[in-house]
């Protein structure tokens, strides 16, 4: 396999409205990430993905923009953001941006023109149609919500917006909209950032006439991800885009593609196909729906889940590479999604366990901010407390539209809200959780008294120095990073246990994923002396070749058939 840096590194997510506000304004900006970039360093990430900081309206956060080249008031200015990406690379770290280009705002300047008249220049930039008897062009439903199109009265005609109405979708099958956003794209690689996040850039391609979409029992909209999701020009457009622009320099990128799968992951971010480095899959972040999608408080199965992450692990062996993640801006914490944050010791115990799942496994980590301190999903009590709106819009279609209860849709919330992972980050038990002097754009979670940095860092068996040890050990053994994974107790209700083999080195990874003890056995393998532990979210102990595993407990081992080791027992 061929060794890449991206492939070695582990990524930081920043949501920057969320992480340090510097100006005390009760919001994020670029001058409290500089201030914070040494802890960061010291955790031992070395890329930093920078969710959006581009001028924008906000009404998605950021993912709505209006200006590609400039950035966000609230967040600083250009100045700022080239004195962060200096200070980034100084301390050996990279910046990789957001890169949103299936949708703008309808704030952008190629939109404002484009809804003037039906044969301005800009027209052909977005998706323009005529309505059918006063109703929109076809049935495809918004993934914030009512339908994807909207009515536009200078006209009199629709156009297509897959997420909220202010961000219109892109025509990529248009050249000079390609042309326009590789212009764009060249001139932040040419600033210095070294490479994007790619966000939902598997929907840049629809088919044409944009047929209706199938509907789901109990649905009011058709699914528009038969014909815009993979579409039929994407990898045409990807590598393209790779030829014209990423091929000149040396980036990392990771396309956002849900739905994907695994043979259309192989063409993305295959190692020969030209397009990108990575993507992210969601299909494990999917394992908790029920009847409403996404919404609900399901508790997931492990069987799913091992399922799930072992065919991304051996469905990409050799030909493609995994992004690892649990957590990001659009997902709830991990520890209460997966873990358990009902008393103070699972909390502790299944943050690590969980963080040793991951890390252990086969392609590029990602930690979002807070995930390395073990903060969980927050639970507001009214709905005016929250702030996304894919959450407010979910909550008035589900429950004035389709009759779910309200008590049961805050349960819902309180799961899987975006706004989970948006609560700013608890630097320490001061007012405000030290993010800010002043009253916060969005509450705190009030666990930060006990839940934040300041503690965590001058804890040796927090959770945080726990994150710190495995990006150690991460960057110490090729195996972590090379080696081929294979499932092993794969029908165990408990335990999620796995091997990673590199040449002549074997490591195991247990996992019990149960606030109940497990009864564990060696493979015969690793029935030997010839094994240490690597490291246990428990106190390391004696090896034993038979034993019971404590509630969340994780353990990993390496087997080294040359008897040569490289770390401290």
């Amino acid at each position: 396999m061929t060794k890449s840096w991206w492939k070695e590194a582990v990524v930081y997510q920043i949501y920057p409205r969320s992480f340090m506000d510097s100006n005390g304004d009760g919001i994020g900006d670029l001058q409290g990430i500089i201030q914070k970039l040494d802890y960061i360093k010291d955790l031992g990430a070395n890329i930093i993905w920078l969710c959006p900081v581009y001028k924008s309206p906000n009404d998605d956060n950021g993912y709505d923009i209006s200006d590609y080249q400039d950035i966000l008031t609230e967040f600083g200015t250009m100045s700022d953001f080239d004195e962060l990406l200096y200070a980034a690379h100084e301390k050996g770290m990279r910046i990789i941006m957001d890169l949103v280009v299936n949708h703008t705002s309808d704030e952008h300047p190629w939109f404002v023109e484009s809804r003037k008249s039906k044969d301005n220049p800009y027209r052909d930039y977005y998706f323009w149609k005529e309505g059918k008897d006063e109703s929109p062009p076809n049935n495809w439903g918004s993934c914030f919500s009512g339908s994807a199109w909207k009515k536009d009265e200078q006209t009199g005609m629709y156009y297509l917006h897959l997420f909220s109405s202010k961000q219109p979708d892109l025509n990529w099958d248009n050249p000079t909209v390609r042309s326009s956003v590789y212009d764009m794209m060249t001139w932040w690689l040419d600033k210095g950032v070294d490479g994007f996040r790619m966000d939902v850039i598997s929907f840049i391609s629809k088919t044409p006439n944009l047929p209706d979409g199938p509907i789901k029992s109990g649905k009011p909209y058709g699914d528009f991800g038969p014909y815009s999701i993979n579409g039929p020009h994407v990898h045409e457009y990807l590598r393209e885009m790779n030829q014209k622009v990423l091929s000149h320099y040396d980036i990392m990128t990771v396309g956002e593609t849900p739905d994907v799968t695994v043979d259309e992951a192989k063409k993305y971010a295959g190692s020969k196909t030209g397009e990108l480095n990575m993507v992210f899959q969601f299909e494990h972040m999917r394992l908790d729906s029920g009847e409403h999608g996404k919404w609900s408080n399901n508790r997931f199965k492990l069987s799913d889940l091992k399922r799930v992450m072992s065919k991304w692990q051996t469905g990409l062996k050799d030909c493609a590479w995994n992004s690892l993640f649990w957590n990001n801006h659009d997902q709830p914490r991990v520890v209460s999604r997966f873990g358990n944050d009902s008393t103070p010791l699972l909390w502790e115990k299944s943050a690590k366990m969980l963080a040793t799942c991951l890390h252990m496994m086969q392609g590029t980590p990602y930690i979002y901010q807070g995930e390395e301190l073990g903060m969980t999903n927050v639970s507001f009590d009214r709905l005016e407390d929250y702030r996304d709106i894919e959450t407010l819009n979910a909550y008035d279609e589900l429950v004035h539209t389709q009759g779910v209860d309200p008590e049961t849709m805050m349960q819902y919330i309180h799961h899987i809200s975006r706004d989970n992972a948006r609560t700013p980050m608890q630097w320490d038990d001061n007012c405000n959780a030290g993010f800010s002097s002043v009253t916060p754009w969005i509450g705190i979670n009030p666990n930060y008294i006990r839940i934040n940095a300041e503690q965590e860092r001058g804890d040796p068996q927090s959770i945080y120095h726990y994150y710190q040890k495995l990006i150690q050990i991460r960057k110490q053994y090729d195996i972590i990073v090379y080696g081929s994974y294979q499932l092993i107790y794969e029908d165990d209700p408990q335990i999620y246990a796995y091997t990673r083999t590199l040449e002549n080195q074997k490591l195991l990874v247990i996992c019990n994923f149960s606030e109940a003890p497990a009864e564990c056995v060696f493979p015969q393998e690793f029935r030997t002396d010839n094994k240490i532990e690597l490291i246990a979210n428990y106190e390391i102990g004696s090896i034993e070749n038979d034993f019971r595993l404590k509630p969340y407990e994780a353990k990993v081992y390496l087997l080294n058939s040359a008897n040569k080791f490289n770390v401290s027992q």
